[in-house]
Formats: C-alpha cells, sequence, structure tokens
C-alpha cells in the first residue's frame, strides 16, 4: 500500500496541485513540523502546511527540490530530501505513514541543518500568514 501511496505523492510533488492532497490525506491526518512544537490535525490545516512547504522548498527556492532517497516498509516511508531555501542547503525527511485505505494519515518532517531550519521557518510563516 505504501508504494501506491509514495507515487501518488511523488505526483503531487510534480504538479503540486492542492487537488491532488484531497485524495491523498486521511481526515485525520497528523502533521508535524520542523518548526512548531504541537502537532497539527486535520486535513484543512495539513493541506494548509503542504501547501506552504511546497512554495518554499520547491516553487521559490533557490536550487531544486530533489528527494535523493526512499525506503518503503509497511506502512512507513521515509523520502530524503535536499533543495535550498534564501541561499542556506536544506536536508530533510518526510516520513510518511499510511492507513489501509491508501491515505496518509502521519506526515513528519524533519530538517537540518540549523541555518536551514531558520531559512524555512520564515519563508513557511509568510506563506501561512498570507494564506490566513
Amino acid at each position: 500500500m505504501i508504494e501506491d501511496v509514495i507515487a501518488r505523492w511523488h505526483r503531487y510533488v510534480e504538479s503540486r496541485s492542492p487537488d491532488a492532497l484531497d485524495d491523498l490525506l486521511a481526515d485525520d491526518v497528523v502533521f508535524y513540523s520542523p518548526v512548531v512544537f504541537t502537532p497539527q490535525r486535520g486535513r484543512a490545516v495539513t493541506t494548509q502546511y503542504l501547501l506552504a512547504a511546497a512554495d518554499a522548498l520547491a516553487g521559490e527556492a533557490d536550487g531544486p527540490f530533489t528527494y535523493t532517497k526512499q525506503v518503503l516498509a509497511g506502512d512507513t516511508a521515509v523520502l530524503e530530501f535536499e533543495t535550498s531555501v534564501a541561499g542556506r542547503y536544506v536536508n530533510g525527511v518526510d516520513i510518511v505513514r499510511c492507513d489501509d485505505a491508501g491515505r496518509i494519515v502521519e506526515f513528519r518532517v524533519m530538517l537540518r541543518p540549523l541555518q536551514a531550519i531558520q531559512a524555512v521557518h520564515e519563508q513557511m510563516g509568510r506563506r501561512l500568514t498570507a494564506g490566513a
């Protein structure tokens, strides 16, 4: 099941179509941000975060957003990525867990180094505030 979910995720990343997220995300999905302590719960707020992240990390990034590694096991995938934001190298992982219906129920983002976290936090904050 996770293979299909991740194939659909990659199609979303290429298209960045918000409609694709409707089919991917479970109603009760939980999003764990690298810069927000409290988990964000529900499809609507997770969609906001993922769209802002797509803009910050891929849409207006200094360099191309590229997944460099992928590990799939059971209901979980770990996708490592690289890009640059505001002149800062960004390396991170998306940890994605799905349910039996092929919907994402948990999405966790981890970033490094510290300067990258700060740059992404600033970019995401602007996008989330503008979209609110």
